[in-house]
């Protein structure tokens, strides 16, 4: 099953890997950028699997490069905060 299909699934992964690159020195601006691309590539390469996903690539695609850096930023935030609460 694809960490796509769900999206726990999916902030859980999301959270495992920021909290690796955390670990590994990664900055926070490293961390945003690569969340950057990683949402840029969905939005033009996968199809949404549920109505969260949907939603996300709707307000992507609405967004010009600044606003979907500060979405990108804004997940990762969210992920790290549900690693301290979990």
């Amino acid at each position: 099953m694809s960490v796509l299909n769900n999206f726990n699934d999916w902030k859980s992964f999301l959270a495992q890997r920021v909290t690796q690159s955390a670990s590994s020195g990664v900055g926070e601006d490293a961390m945003q950028n690569m969340a950057y691309e990683i949402g840029d590539y969905l939005s033009a390469h996968v199809d949404p699997k549920n109505e969260q996903e949907r939603l996300l690539k709707e307000l992507w695609d609405a967004g010009n490069e600044q606003e979907q850096r500060a979405m990108a930023g804004v997940m990762v935030k969210y992920v790290q905060g549900q690693n301290r609460t979990s």
